[in-house]
């Protein structure tokens, strides 16, 4: 049976999976990534957890190769640089150590462009010419497909749309210290920054008041506004309301069919997709009002970042 490997490097876990050529991750498993500071430590990890899950076919498997999805990766050069939520700073060259280890084909590329590279062989993309994928997770990730083809940019770099600066209200900082910049605003860590906002500025009642920034996560956010809490229901609108603008500004430049959105945001499901629905409609060029669709991925969540870092291997084996 073929295979490809996928791995997600996130700033939280390393997702690892075995991926078939229908985009169906049949083993994964994860690894916390910050309890691997030193980089030689992690990338024995990353060894020893493919060869466990590898070990559940005992009759083995044959693996055409191991596709990477990674924060500040660079496909041009296999490299890691500076990732503002990974302990390894300067230029990383993952690649090359990883290969070492696990001889086979291997691809690296910034994990929103895997994404994307996913949702076009195994996702709602299939047969899109023309889509972006955004990623909302603890920042803000973009993956374009223009014409068919990713747009990768000269060094590997081309989707950095978190980092642009929306010269938004009050300057926050995003991982890359642009003030203003739009991850800072639209992601999970961007939404929990706006309920202190909100409680700053409005001094409606909410269960907010009486939690710590640190212990306030997305779901608790979502379930709030079920419940009609007003700073919550006000942090989901303004949020909303950036990325309608971030997105209308983005169709300007490749007109894409559709935008897809995944990542731990999305799941707060209408609160954040009715509104973002209407300004984004709202801001929107005359001439591509109702053209354009927002969409959610269609690989299963748990496994999305790593199916789409196994298309990395698979895009050179579809027929």
């Amino acid at each position: 049976m073929d295979l490809a490997i996928g791995i997600d490097i996130g700033g939280t876990k390393t997702k690892i999976g075995l991926v078939n050529n229908e985009g169906h991750c049949l083993e994964d498993t994860f690894f916390r990534t910050k309890e691997y500071p030193n980089l030689e430590d992690y990338l024995d990890k990353i060894k020893s957890t493919v060869d466990e899950i590898k070990s559940k076919y005992p009759e083995g498997v044959n693996i055409l190769g191991c596709g990477i999805g990674a924060p500040n990766a660079s496909s041009r050069n296999g490299t890691i640089v500076n990732a503002s939520n990974l302990n390894w700073k300067g230029t990383v060259p993952i690649l090359e150590k990883l290969n070492e280890r696990m001889p086979m084909p291997m691809k690296i590329m910034n994990d929103a462009s895997a994404a994307a590279m996913g949702e076009m062989l195994f996702g709602n993309a299939k047969g899109m010419k023309d889509f972006i994928i955004i990623t909302l997770g603890t920042g803000f990730g973009a993956g374009i497909v223009a014409n068919g083809k990713l747009v990768d940019g000269y060094d590997g770099f081309a989707g950095e749309l978190g980092h642009v600066d929306m010269t938004i209200g009050d300057g926050r900082l995003t991982g890359q210290n642009v003030r203003g910049g739009l991850e800072a605003y639209v992601s999970a860590t961007g939404l929990k920054r706006t309920i202190l906002f909100m409680m700053c500025k409005y001094m409606d009642e909410s269960r907010f008041r009486d939690i710590a920034y640190n212990d306030l996560h997305g779901e608790e956010i979502s379930k709030a506004a079920e419940e009609g809490d007003p700073i919550a229901l006000k942090a989901f609108d303004f949020t909303a309301d950036i990325l309608g603008m971030a997105l209308a500004n983005f169709t300007a430049f490749t007109q894409p069919e559709a935008f897809f959105l995944m990542g731990g945001l999305v799941n707060s499901g209408k609160w954040i997709f009715d509104p973002l629905h209407k300004y984004f409609e709202d801001y929107l060029l005359e001439f591509y009002k109702g053209k354009v669709k927002l969409l959610q991925s269609g690989i299963p969540g748990k496994t999305t970042a790593i199916c789409g870092a196994a298309a990395l291997i698979w895009e050179d084996h579809s027929v």
